[in-house]
């Protein structure tokens, strides 16, 4: 079928496509040997290839240890995530017992089982939760966190099914590349990803890097400059692009900064014109409690996608340091990067890949382009009998914050709980104040609390409540009616705006209807959200009412033209990012194939004692045979890991500016890049050799072993671990044009 072009291939794969009905008949076979598997006393050692029996089984010990008799369609699921799909099931379905069902059976394959999460509190609470039923099966199962120790890690995965954060194993995952010893290695081979949320981490996270760095000196400090861009004015001294992605100085802002510096020319001194480029974009493009929080005298980023602290995740260092600046904070330490690995590239590494979530479809073209998956889509246990209502449009923000003010009241007043998505902190805290100014008391959930996020969700269904949260993707809790809720309609939903992604509003709006219950949701948009002005910005919008209500029909087509918009442009970014990742992640699995050689065997010593037989001979005579074999070891790992090193800070040097080297080669930019560098990277081994080579032969290596610092093997004092926010703007070639397009403009007017 790879021979079929593409639209051809879609027709014939259309979303959702995947074939379930072996499955279904499956779980209806299972339900033949139920009752006989419930007079046992104890339960037999499932064979994992009798996939009716299996279920049956796993049926019963869920029923047993956990007091939760799977239904058909979360043994469906499960069927479906063993074949290696993605299993939609709506929210409220089992997700969480259905991984842990499918995990088991492949576990019980002798499979080495990863259940990758997206935050530290479900990888614990899910492994605890369903322990039970692992042990009930026969298999064992462990956690990790973001506090777990080395030694916590390695038993954790010693176990038959380890549930992690995707960060946590990315991040092991990079320390274990630098391991001097085996004794060190911590990450086993991988085998199979079952992932939780996957449109999340496998669509919305793919693109961002994990970043290994080395301790070299402290952040850049701009405060100057952060001062001096403050004092520039938007539409005078710089101007934002259409989209508001890109901001560049005018003609006017330009004259202004270089005088305010002495007089420089700016385009002339390009470390002093990124120094400004990255303060104006701290200044007029990252806002406060939207993109970032100050907390602990420090900056958090928000997670865009799941409305919260993004934990260890920073901006590339020079745009952090900015942020900081214009903070007033400190510098972070900064460091160079000494390896590093996309979301998408550490997923792919895993020969199965299997996943669920509330919202696969949308993103299957994805799926399978990235990943090879198709979507099953699993029927919920009881139809929803949820009411949807139309988008409700208003002209400007504060005819929409009226409303949804105004709509919260009059929905309180009847008892009914209400849960209200919200796009970030600072709507949510002013959202928050305008109900304590009517009188209404209400739970916030937003990145400044995300902590508490169980306890406040799982109340969020009581009668009269009222919760606000800044994102429900990833939260994880089921929201459960309380008493007398069904007989006032349910949960009632109420975004404040639609998202970037469609499948983020579906998220949020299946909070209310899980297994059959009473619910509504209905969002509330104004032409005047981001979401339009910067992805439609050129539609003619019609007019609001004198109530601030837009009721013509084209409303509605702006807005779903401008989330298709901004699906399409992340898409791209998607693809963009992959396209020029790909190059690195063949070679990277070049050099830890030969790392590994190194590491494990007596390859350094073989090639060093044939480059240079005298200085082995002679230190043979005093240096006992594994002792020598270590030094050489020490050394080719050194240099290897040194020169890989290098060779990523050349190549995102050439990323960078790699749309000007374009032009003139007059080459397509990705051409360029992999021209780079597959050159850069023909030289890399050779480098590596020679660099040991030499070292070798002036090293000091005693009966004691190699003196490492004496011969000039000097790996960093520490090593820290974060995620990179990368390409926050757009871009690099637009970036550049706007930058110098005011300059260029200038000077030709006065030519």
């Amino acid at each position: 079928m790879a021979s079929i072009p593409r639209f051809i291939r879609n027709l014939l794969d259309r979303p959702g496509s995947a074939n379930i009905g072996p499955f279904q008949r499956l779980a209806t076979q299972a339900g033949g040997h139920e009752e006989r598997i419930k007079a046992l006393a104890d339960l037999p050692r499932p064979d994992p290839d009798d996939l009716a029996e299996y279920c049956a089984i796993a049926r019963e010990a869920a029923r047993r240890t956990l007091g939760m008799r799977p239904f058909d369609v979360q043994l469906v699921g499960a069927l479906a995530l063993m074949s290696g799909q993605v299993a939609e099931m709506a929210t409220g379905e089992g997700k969480t017992l259905a991984g842990a069902i499918a995990a088991a059976g492949y576990a019980l394959r002798r499979r080495r089982v990863h259940v990758i999460s997206v935050n530290d509190y479900l990888a614990r609470r899910d492994a605890e939760w369903m322990g039970p039923l692992y042990e009930a099966l026969g298999v064992s199962v462990g956690f990790i966190e973001q506090s777990s120790t080395r030694e916590q890690r390695r038993e954790a995965y010693a176990k038959d099914v380890t549930y992690a954060p995707v960060s946590e194993i990315g991040f092991d995952v990079l320390r274990d590349r630098v391991a001097t010893s085996p004794d060190d290695l911590v990450v086993p081979e991988p085998s199979v990803a079952v992932i939780d949320e996957a449109d999340s981490v496998l669509v919305d996270e793919a693109r961002v890097p994990l970043v290994l760095a080395g301790a070299t000196d402290s952040g850049m400090d701009a405060p100057e400059t952060a001062e001096l861009v403050r004092r520039l004015s938007r539409g005078y001294h710089y101007e934002l692009d259409d989209q508001e992605r890109n901001v560049f100085l005018t003609a006017k802002g330009t004259d202004a900064v270089e005088k305010a510096l002495g007089g420089i020319n700016l385009y002339e001194t390009p470390d002093v014109l990124t120094r400004v480029n990255l303060a104006l974009h701290a200044h007029a493009l990252l806002t406060r409690d939207v993109d970032y929080l100050v907390r602990d005298g420090r900056i958090h980023l928000v997670s865009q996608s799941r409305g919260r602290v993004a934990t260890l995740q920073r901006w590339p260092d020079g745009l952090q340091a900015a942020v900081e600046a214009k903070e007033a904070l400190p510098a972070s330490e900064t460091g160079e990067i000494l390896d590093s690995i996309t979301i998408q590239g550490l997923i792919r590494r895993y020969p199965e890949i299997c996943g669920m979530t509330g919202t696969a479809v949308a993103v299957e073209e994805q799926l399978r382009e990235f990943y090879g998956l198709k979507v099953a889509v699993i029927p919920s246990n009881k139809p929803c009998v949820r009411v949807d209502e139309p988008d409700r449009v208003y002209g400007t923000v504060a005819d929409k914050e009226r409303a949804l003010a105004a709509e919260i009241g009059r929905v309180h007043a009847t008892g009914r709980p209400i849960l209200v998505g919200t796009l970030d902190v600072s709507e949510s805290e002013r959202l928050a104040a305008d109900l304590a100014a009517d009188g209404l008391d209400c739970v916030v959930l937003n990145a400044k609390n995300d902590a508490q996020e169980a306890a406040i969700i799982a109340r969020a269904g009581e009668r009269a409540a009222i919760t606000v949260s800044t994102q429900m993707a990833g939260r994880g809790t089921d929201i459960r009616l309380g008493e007398g809720v069904a007989e006032l309609g349910g949960l009632y939903v109420i975004g404040s705006g639609r998202h970037a992604s469609s499948r983020l509003d579906d998220q949020l709006r299946g909070r209310a209807g899980r297994q059959g219950d009473p619910g509504g949701s209905v969002f509330l948009v104004s032409l005047e959200d981001p979401l339009i002005t910067h992805y439609a910005p050129d539609e003619a919008l019609p007019k609001a009412g004198d109530d601030g209500v837009v009721l013509h029909k084209r409303a509605g087509y702006v807005v779903g033209h401008a989330q298709r918009v901004a699906e399409g442009a992340h898409l791209e970014i998607h693809r963009n990012t992959w396209r020029y990742t790909r190059l690195l992640e063949q070679q990277r699995d070049l050099v830890l194939a030969q790392r590994d050689k190194v590491l494990h065997g007596d390859s350094a010593a073989d090639a060093l004692a044939k480059a240079v037989p005298g200085r082995w001979e002679e230190l043979s005579g005093s240096v006992e045979e594994p002792v020598l074999k270590d030094a050489a070891r020490q050394i080719l790992l050194f240099h290897l890991d040194r020169c890989w090193t290098e060779y990523l800070g050349y190549m995102s040097d050439v990323r960078e500016g790699i749309h000007l080297r374009a032009l003139g080669h007059k080459l397509r930019p990705l051409e360029e890049f992999h021209r780079e560098g597959v050159s850069a990277y023909r030289h890399l081994m050779e480098e590596v050799e020679s660099r040991s080579v030499e070292t070798f032969r002036t090293a000091t290596i005693t009966a004691d072993g190699l003196d490492a610092p004496d011969s000039g093997l000097r790996r960093p004092t520490a090593t820290w671990t974060y995620l990179v926010q990368e390409n926050p703007f757009g871009d690099v070639f637009d970036r550049a044009l706007k930058r110098l397009s005011p300059r260029a403009k200038r000077r030709q007017d006065l030519d």
